[in-house]
């Protein structure tokens, strides 16, 4: 039961603005321009009235979004019904980063045994990837890092818990004998580390975010620079003193190679599961993301 187009209306309602709506559907503006004129002619009547780059209902749009909600709930309710009959189903998740693997490997053994019958599809991705998909809602849900909620609205979101991002550096490293155990302080950076080589995150990702702003804030302008999109082959590298990078506290492993330092002021990002808007949770799904947020509220650094 295809209820997209009906989504549309419903965006451009909520939103009130053609470009906007565009913007949150991923569809061109004229793409969605050309479905209400459309879809108008073949009601024979506007569903908006037009002024000034704002879009309000008429009469006959009120009715026709009253019918949209009303058919989209009871597809949902439906479909729900529907998976619960024999907690059959798929549930599609995509992770960015090591610690939503390490998760998912410790709840899924138990989240089968209670429904064996339920397929869970992990795909490993980056951040703006993950987004998009979320976005077009190509995937039920994603376990990632972010700086901020948006571009999701507030209902697709929960907040797992805030983890502390660290700076990391080689145990054997002559700082350890000046500083052993306090945070860096951000001036400290350029004068300690300004010959390092520092290892940083692909563009687009939470480390990326912050060990940019640290950079700019401290007046840091590394000598060298290497980019990698893995953790823990930037967490190895460090290990084997070829640099030095900012990585979350969950996955700061190897301690006995590597060094990890607070930054002051802390420096932090949120760990968060994010779902698509239009997800239809059945009980096995339900129980999935459950599992997800019991798992970080044990967690001891949660």
């Amino acid at each position: 039961m295809d209820t997209r187009y009906l989504s549309y209306i419903l965006t451009i309602a909520q939103k009130q603005n053609m470009t906007k709506a565009a913007e949150e559907l991923f569809v061109s503006q004229s793409t969605l321009s050309q479905y209400l004129s459309k879809l108008e002619s073949e009601l024979g009547t506007p569903l908006f009235f037009r002024s000034k780059g704002r879009l309000s209902l008429t009469p006959a749009g009120q009715l026709y979004i009253q019918a949209a909600e009303e058919i989209i709930s009871i597809k949902n309710m439906l479909y729900q019904n529907i998976q619960n009959l024999d907690n059959r189903g798929h549930i599609t998740v995509g992770v960015t980063s090591q610690f939503g693997l390490k998760m998912l490997i410790e709840i899924i053994p138990a989240f089968k045994m209670r429904y064996p019958e339920v397929t869970i599809e992990i795909s490993e991705t980056s951040l703006p990837a993950l987004i998009k998909l979320i976005l077009e809602e190509s995937i039920d849900c994603g376990i990632m890092a972010l700086n901020m909620t948006e571009p999701f609205s507030p209902d697709q979101v929960t907040i797992l818990r805030e983890e502390e991002v660290l700076f990391s550096i080689p145990a054997c490293h002559p700082y350890r004998k000046k500083n052993p155990d306090h945070p860096i302080k951000i001036k400290e950076f350029e004068e300690n580390f300004g010959d390092e080589n520092i290892l940083l995150s692909k563009k687009g990702s939470t480390l990326r975010y912050l060990t940019d702003a640290v950079l700019e804030k401290a007046n840091w302008i590394p000598r060298t620079v290497c980019e990698t999109n893995s953790i823990s082959a930037t967490r190895s590298m460090v290990a084997m003193g070829i640099g030095v990078t900012f990585i979350g506290e969950s996955c700061a492993s190897e301690r006995d190679l590597v060094a990890y330092y607070s930054v002051s002021p802390r420096l932090t990002r949120l760990n968060a599961l994010v779902t698509r808007k239009n997800w239809i949770l059945n009980q096995a799904g339900a129980s999935f993301c459950e599992d997800i947020k019991n798992f970080y509220n044990k967690m001891p650094y949660s």
